[in-house]
């Protein structure tokens, strides 16, 4: 079985799917095939409270599929926790993290070092990156041998995560 995981994106400034999310989400809806299990992870930042997980689901128009929603995870190492978490608990030998291009790499580590015994891939949605998202991403690079030190560890949780 493979797992399909959708990584959430906010601006933080919407109660709306971003621009961003909308487009991962439909990458994942042509990704996905009867056999496999989507997880739609990605937390509530808005004041009304919908998380990016529940609109992403409200949203989907892809195949008949197993839909795991994930609210939790307010950033890219929970969402590596969440798809180790998920991939375990349903068997899945293969997972597929749809994100944007410029979050693949750092995304794909994470999800590795959380979950070290399954085959790890992205995949990404047409598109570039706007300058300042670039920017970020460069800077979040920094903190992840932090992440992956935590990740390893044999009982990690999602605490302490930044």
């Amino acid at each position: 079985m493979r797992l399909v995981a959708v990584f959430g994106y906010s601006g933080r400034r919407t109660h709306e799917l971003h621009k961003l999310c909308a487009e991962r989400l439909r990458h994942a809806e042509h990704l996905a095939g009867a056999s496999d299990a989507v997880l739609l992870s990605g937390w509530g930042r808005r004041g009304n409270g919908v998380a990016e997980g529940e609109l992403m689901r409200a949203a989907w128009n892809g195949a008949d599929v197993l839909l795991i929603t994930d609210v939790t995870a307010r950033n890219t190492a929970e969402n590596a926790v969440s798809v180790a978490d998920t991939a375990r608990r349903l068997g899945a030998s293969e997972v597929t993290v749809v994100t944007s291009r410029w979050h693949a790499f750092r995304a794909r580590m994470l999800v590795r070092a959380a979950r070290p015994d399954v085959a790890v891939t992205t995949s990404s949605p047409a598109g570039r990156a706007p300058a300042r998202l670039v920017a970020r991403e460069l800077c979040c690079l920094a903190v992840v041998p932090y992440h992956l030190i935590r990740l390893r560890r044999p009982r990690y949780s999602r605490r302490g995560f930044a």
